[in-house]
Order: C-alpha cells, then structure tokens, then sequence
C-alpha cells in the first residue's frame, strides 16, 4: 500500500498530541496516512504496554489512518545506528510516503528528539540503492524510496515553527484521539501516579496551543511544524 504520509513517533500518543488534527483533516481531504510507533511505551508511568497497545488501535480508527505498525524498538534506550535505521527504512519502503512527519528536533523527553534524528536520517538512507533490507524469508527486494518533505511536529517544547496548518474544525477530533488513551490522561477517578502529562491543565493546554498558534495566521484553530530546509512557493499569493 503506498501512503501519502507517514507520521512516525517515539511513542504511541506522540502522533495524536503533536499533528492528530492536521492528520484528521488530511485524511478527511483523500489523503492516505499512516502511523509507524517505533517503541510500545512501555516505559510510561501509567498503564503498559498491551494497554497502550489496544489504545493506540481506538486512536488510529478515530483518526481514520489506513495503517498503524510499531518497530518494537526499546521505549528510553534505542539509539541511532544501523540496526534501527534499517528497521524505519523497511517501513519507508513499504509504504512510499511521500511526506513524513517526525518527532520534535528538541524536547523535554529524551526519546523525542533522538527519534527525530533517527528518522530524518532514515528517510535519506532510504533512497540509495545499495543498502538491502531484504530480511530472510522475504520474496521481494525492497526498492529505494526518499520521501519529497521531512517535517516535524512541534512537542512539549514551545519551539518556534517554520509554518502552521490550519486545523480549525479538527481539533475537536485531535482531543478524542489523544483521550483514546484513558490512562494516560486526566482522570479524576484514576488511582494511577500523577504524571506531567495526566493533569486536566495539561489537556486543556492541547485546545489553548492550538487555539493561540490559529490567532498568528487568523484562523481558530493551528498545527505547528518545524522544516530540515526552505519551504518552496511557486507564487507569493501562495501564502495565507
């Protein structure tokens, strides 16, 4: 199945909190997205790994995304080297993005910004001919395949972006996505730790962010991203 884009995060929630509404209106717009968890969050304070496996299964349908996989890579300690990259080269292969949106180049989790460059790499490693990710038992040589545009969505982090979707008449969606992961966030029955990231401020934050970033380019509602190199306009009236 050949995507349009392919949304990769650290962790299965990553996607939803950071680019969920940009990816409901694309998928709303014909466009076939997937997501690729390259760890099972199994490190998280609240819930596990099968739970949040089973969440990030709700999530994707809300979201409408036509494929979900997760690299099973070590939640804290996977690394940027050979094995790994291949691992995301194979995804970026079999699905032909042309798009992908990435992890936070910096951020306060130390997972995010390391998933970052590991994917930015892989989406460049991906497009030369003589590295082989052909796995034992497989039937096919996997072509090579660059994605035209790397973007990363912006975290925890208020980074400052390099341009803003407009996603008003999505948000709502991107909430309903992120709250598919009930153990995770607020829950004023939860018996769980507090985390930064299960207090009502913090999901209120999710509305208000988008809401402020809406009010610099004069919508309701906006996604920010970051770009590896100049953004490219065939006329100034392309512009909002």
């Amino acid at each position: 199945m050949k995507l349009d884009i392919l949304a990769f995060g650290a962790h299965p929630d990553d996607v939803e909190l950071s680019c969920g509404a940009t990816i409901a209106k694309e998928v709303a717009n014909g466009k076939k997205v997937g997501i690729v968890d390259l760890t099972r969050g199994e490190l998280g304070t609240r819930g596990n790994a099968e739970l949040r496996d089973k969440e990030a299964a709700k999530a994707s349908k809300i979201l409408g995304v036509a494929v979900r996989e997760n690299l099973e890579m070590a939640d804290g300690f996977f690394v940027n080297d050979k094995e790994h990259q291949l691992g995301i080269i194979r995804m970026l292969r079999k699905y032909r993005p042309e798009i992908v949106l990435c992890n936070a180049v910096e951020d306060r989790h130390i997972d995010h910004a390391r998933a970052s460059k590991l994917v930015s790499d892989a989406c460049f490693l991906s497009g030369l001919l003589k590295i082989d990710t052909k796995l034992d038992g497989d039937d096919e040589w996997q072509e090579p395949w660059r994605p035209k545009l790397v973007y990363h969505y912006i975290q925890w982090k208020n980074l400052e972006p390099d341009f803003l979707v407009d996603v008003s008449g999505y948000i709502e969606k991107k909430v309903e996505a992120v709250l598919a992961y009930s153990s995770q966030f607020f829950d004023p029955d939860s018996d769980e730790p507090e985390t930064p990231i299960s207090s009502k401020t913090f999901m209120d934050s999710l509305t208000y962010r988008a809401r402020d970033l809406g009010r610099l380019i004069g919508v309701e509602h906006a996604e920010g991203f970051t770009v590896e190199r100049y953004v490219a306009v065939d006329s100034l009236d392309m512009l909002k």
